[in-house]
C-alpha cells in the first residue's frame, strides 16, 4: 500500500471552479459507492485532503487527479476541465474562444454536475432504509454548493439564458429532494422544516418570525447546520403547528 497523497493548492476564498469540480467529484464518488477509506487505503488521496477537495477548499496534484479520474471512471483531464468550465476533456492551454462567456461556461458545468447528481438520486434506497437520509443529505449538500456557484456567477457577470437554466435545474432538483427527504422517518430538522414551510407557502423571514427565531437560524437549519437547542425547540413547535 502506498501513502495517500495530499493536495498542493488551497485557498481561504472560495474558487468557483474548485467548488464546481469538487462537488462533481463527490457526487460521482457517491454514485459509484466509493468510500473515503478505500481511496486512502489504495494510496490515492487521504481522507482529509479528499474532504477539502470535495468542499472546494484545496486542489489535488496532477498525479492525484489522474488517479481519481481513473477510479471515478472519468476520462483523463475531466477534473481540470470541470474547474476551468469545460464539460469535456480539456485541450492544452490556449486563449479562450472568441465570445466565450464565463457565466455560460459555469452554467454548462453546473448543468453537467446536476445531471450526474440525477443519476445518484436514481440510485437512492427506499426512504425507510437507514442509508437513505445520510445519502440524500449528502446530495442536498452538493446541490447547495452548485447553487452557490451559479448564484455567485449571476451576481458578478451577465445573467445568460444558460445560467438561468442552470439555476433552475439546481433549485428544482433541490426542492424535490428536500420534500422527499422530509418524508423519511429519519428526516433531519431542517428537511422537515423546509417541507412544512413550503407546504404553508411561507418565506424564510415569515417562518423565522412565526417561530420567534432569527432568519439565519431558519437558513442554517435548512442547510443542515446545528442550531441552538432553544431555537430547535421553537422550530419543532412551529412544524407541529403548520404541518
Amino acid at each position: 500500500m502506498t501513502p495517500a497523497e495530499s493536495t498542493e493548492e488551497s485557498t481561504d476564498a472560495p474558487d468557483p471552479g474548485m467548488v464546481r469540480a469538487g462537488a462533481a467529484a463527490a457526487a460521482r464518488r457517491r454514485e459509484l459507492d466509493i468510500s473515503q477509506r478505500r481511496l486512502a487505503a489504495e494510496g490515492i488521496i487521504n481522507a482529509g485532503a479528499l474532504i477539502a477537495f470535495e468542499k472546494g477548499r484545496s486542489w489535488p496534484r496532477q498525479r492525484t487527479r489522474a488517479k481519481l479520474e481513473e477510479v471515478l471512471q472519468w476520462p483523463p483531464g475531466t477534473i481540470e476541465g470541470l474547474r476551468s468550465g469545460q464539460a469535456e476533456r480539456p485541450r492544452p492551454p490556449s486563449p479562450p474562444p472568441a465570445g466565450a462567456d464565463e457565466a455560460s461556461l459555469i452554467a454548462q458545468a453546473v448543468v453537467t454536475a446536476v445531471s450526474t447528481l440525477s443519476t445518484t438520486v436514481a440510485s437512492l434506497p427506499a426512504a425507510d432504509d437507514p442509508a437513505f437520509t445520510p445519502r440524500i443529505t449528502a446530495t442536498l449538500s452538493d446541490l447547495r454548493q452548485l447553487e452557490a456557484v451559479a448564484a455567485r456567477a449571476a451576481r458578478i457577470g451577465r445573467v445568460t439564458p444558460a445560467l438561468i437554466k442552470a439555476l433552475g435545474a439546481v433549485r428544482s432538483l433541490y426542492d424535490d429532494l428536500m420534500l422527499r427527504a422530509a418524508q423519511a422517518p429519519t428526516a433531519t430538522l431542517g428537511q422537515r422544516l423546509y417541507a412544512a414551510r413550503r407546504g404553508a407557502n411561507l418565506t424564510i423571514p415569515e417562518t423565522a418570525q412565526a417561530a420567534g427565531v432569527a432568519d439565519q437560524v431558519v437558513s442554517r437549519a435548512e442547510a443542515g447546520e446545528q442550531v441552538a437547542p432553544a431555537d430547535a425547540d421553537a422550530i419543532e413547535a412551529l412544524i407541529l403547528q403548520i404541518m
